[in-house]
């Protein structure tokens, strides 16, 4: 798409000029540049993006993969949902980028930020109703002002989808192709005359490489079991994949995004025969496949995370327990550091597939729970019977801990004990652990398990910890905490007030990012008293964009809506200012102010300053908005010949964002809760993996 790329990351935590930055494969970064790991031998875990110049943008720079440097793909604009953190520009080596801190709490932040957030939950439901309700976009002077700004049926089915299709059958150029295809998968609807898996099926021949595997995803983005049979043949390599792409074997990209591409179609499934056809055929990839790239196998336990059973029946329970024979098969064999890249994916894939299991529902796989908590412990303190070197086991070991764990109180003597020497472990390694990012991640697994023990050694990390990585993880840690609490107590939740006290306390920290995740925390926490500082701060450093852009999401995620007029005036003066002006625009759909938009298309169609910086950040915000009032405008750019081909492709990354069947965007299920630090190429390098897709 040049698969678009509006890093959100890089976006989010940019520091660099927007000269420095490159654009590739999809429309946004959610990850670091150097969590492709060395390749084992063979031929790689990594092929270089199609090839092309590289044109500047909110993307960040390309990152090599293993092997030596990388080919930059070609510009692009991105398809649709948040972003994260991308690294600082600067040389490149082996795929390291040298000088950006892969431990910052932002790079977590950005990959697991979605649920939190809930952008398009606050645009579809009314809000803060404004002068915007008399708002006028596209031809003619139509009155709109319904308490809802979420696109109608008709809207998406007879507007979006058929100008969306119109412009890809018009046109050869990879980029409007790319977005408009993800565009067109994310409404995954047909109509009397638009059939889209066919539309996607004719690019799979295509010969550009970006085009063939983007064509792949977005059968799987469009949740369509009709895809199903294909995407099994392209995920492995069968003579019917190869006859769909034309070709003598299916290259291993679009083998990948074939692979995820399952993943998605089986987690938007309620019927359990689908979901087992589909496990089927990612069983047999794990057990048995044999190509060199770790991408493939990479690919399918992450999608076999994705399968998400039905706990609550006979038929789902024991197509969780065959999951979890697949994944424990893979995970015990005794390999080499760089196939522990691949099985390091086990651990938080595990706890997916356990999401909203029932201890009470089945004996044997609550017990078979309890012995992963062990399993990992061993990781965790150095005790495992297999003995594995790679610093991701004992990451993905404690994002797994962090996610199976209960709530831990240790003066609940009726507690579970092992989730309390769970929690004991951790803190432990989070002192005095080897591996830095590994002790970040045991801080944010106190959080993600809860309870009153958890809570005081994070506050206490957050009190006496190191200012300038320490305590913003324990912050916002505690602030998923909080966050998770009130969720819980649903009408009865109550503001964490000492927590929120204590935040305040640091935000006069002079590090940016450590004021930055204050404020996040404060905003988890819901703790509005800190809103009006937050606002005087945010004025004071409205120019330093990266913790502006922090502060206005911690303004709207406590609901200060005291602040939309200061955030309005912030996204009205980022024109040049990229990073700043989306999470802004961001801010405002959360807070429900309806000028967001209208700001936005005006800043879009100013022709007085057409930096692509600019319009990549605008329709992205505009596509996690969901604005129904933008679709006409849009529509317009799509087929206005006089613009580049990137801009036109913009306005369809834009109106996928609007006409999209989800409230989340559709790679946040593979982002959130994942170990993004074992990364390979197709998952997320910054510019040409999965999570790089808007």
């Amino acid at each position: 798409m040049k698969k678009l790329i509006l890093s959100g990351i890089a976006l989010a935590v940019a520091t660099f000029s927007v000269a420095d930055l490159a654009w590739a494969h999809g429309g946004q970064y959610r990850g670091p540049g150097d969590t492709v790991p060395p390749n084992p031998g063979g031929r790689g875990g990594r092929t270089p993006g199609p090839s092309g110049p590289s044109t500047p943008g909110p993307g960040g720079p390309s990152t090599p993969g293993p092997g030596g440097p990388s080919t930059p793909g070609p510009a692009g604009p991105g398809t649709g949902g948040p972003g994260g953190p991308g690294p600082a520009a600067g040389p490149t080596t082996g795929g390291i980028q040298i000088e950006d801190d892969l431990n910052r709490w932002e790079f977590w932040w950005e990959f697991n930020k979605d649920p939190f957030i809930k952008l398009k939950e606050a645009i579809h439901q009314g809000g803060v109703v404004s002068e915007s309700d008399e708002f006028y976009l596209g031809s003619g002077t139509q009155r709109i002002a319904n308490d809802t700004l979420k696109p109608s049926e008709t809207q998406i089915l007879q507007i979006i989808l058929p100008k969306l299709h119109q412009a890809l059958e018009s046109t050869d150029n990879r980029d409007i192709v790319s977005s408009c295809m993800v565009a067109m998968a994310k409404v995954g609807k047909n109509t009397d005359q638009i059939n889209i898996l066919d539309a996607f099926k004719k690019r799979l021949t295509e010969k550009d490489q970006e085009i063939r595997e983007t064509a792949a995803v977005a059968m799987g983005i469009s949740q369509m079991t009709e895809a199903v049979p294909a995407l099994i043949d392209l995920a492995k390599d069968t003579p019917a994949g190869r006859k769909l792409c034309a070709r003598d074997g299916v290259d291993y990209r679009t083998r990948s995004f074939s692979i995820y591409g399952l993943g998605l179609v089986a987690f938007a499934s309620s019927d359990n025969a689908v979901k087992s056809q589909i496990f089927a055929a990612l069983k047999d990839i794990v057990d048995n496949d044999k190509a060199p790239e770790r991408d493939i196998r990479v690919a399918a336990i992450n999608a076999v995370a994705l399968v998400r059973p039905d706990s609550s029946t006979e038929e789902g329970r024991a197509l969780l327990t065959n999951a979890l024979d697949t994944l424990d098969a893979y995970w015990s064999k005794e390999l080499g550091p760089g196939e522990q890249v691949i099985q390091s994916h086990v651990p938080p894939a595990v706890a997916k597939l356990y999401e909203g299991f029932d201890v009470q529902s089945d004996a044997k796989l609550a017990t078979r729970r309890e012995e992963y908590k062990k399993s990992w412990l061993a990781e965790v303190e150095g005790k495992a019977k297999v003995k594995r070197s790679h610093a991701s086991i004992v990451q993905s070991a404690i994002v797994g801990i962090g996610r199976l764990c209960d709530p831990v109180n240790d003066k609940d003597k009726a507690g579970n004990k092992l989730d309390l020497q769970c929690a004991k472990a951790v803190e432990e390694y989070a002192a005095k652990g080897s591996d830095e990012q590994a002790r970040y991640f045991a801080l944010m697994a106190l959080g993600q398990m809860g309870g009153v023990t958890p809570r005081e050694i994070l506050m206490e990390a957050l009190r006496k910890g190191s200012k300038a990585l320490e305590r913003p993880w324990a912050a916002i840690s505690l602030g998923v905490l909080a966050f998770r609490e009130m969720e819980r107590a649903d009408v009865g939740a109550q503001v964490d007030t000492l927590l929120g006290q204590e935040l305040v306390k640091q935000l006069d920290n002079k590090n940016p990012g450590t004021r930055a995740a204050m404020a996040i925390a404060l905003g988890l926490c819901k703790y509005k008293d800190a809103g009006a500082t937050i606002q005087q701060l945010l004025e004071t450093d409205k120019n330093r964009d990266e913790l502006a852009g922090y502060m206005c999401i911690a303004l709207a995620l406590m609901k200060q809506t005291e602040a939309v007029q200061q955030i309005q005036d912030i996204v009205s003066t980022s024109t040049r200012r990229p990073i700043r002006l989306r999470q802004a625009a961001i801010a405002l759909g959360k807070l429900g102010d309806k000028s967001a938009a209208q700001i936005l298309m005006k800043m879009l169609t100013d022709d007085s300053e057409p930096d692509l910086a600019k319009m990549s950040a605008i329709a992205s915000a505009l596509g996690f908005i969901g604005d129904q009032r933008t679709i006409d405008p849009l529509v317009k750019m799509l087929f206005d010949t006089n613009l580049p081909p990137l801009s036109r492709a913009f306005s369809a990354v834009a109106l996928g964002g609007v006409a999209d069947k989800e409230l989340l965007p559709w790679n946040s299920k593979i982002a959130v809760n994942m170990n993004y630090r074992a990364a390979v190429e197709t998952l997320t390098n910054q510019s040409v993996g999965i999570l790089d897709i808007l």
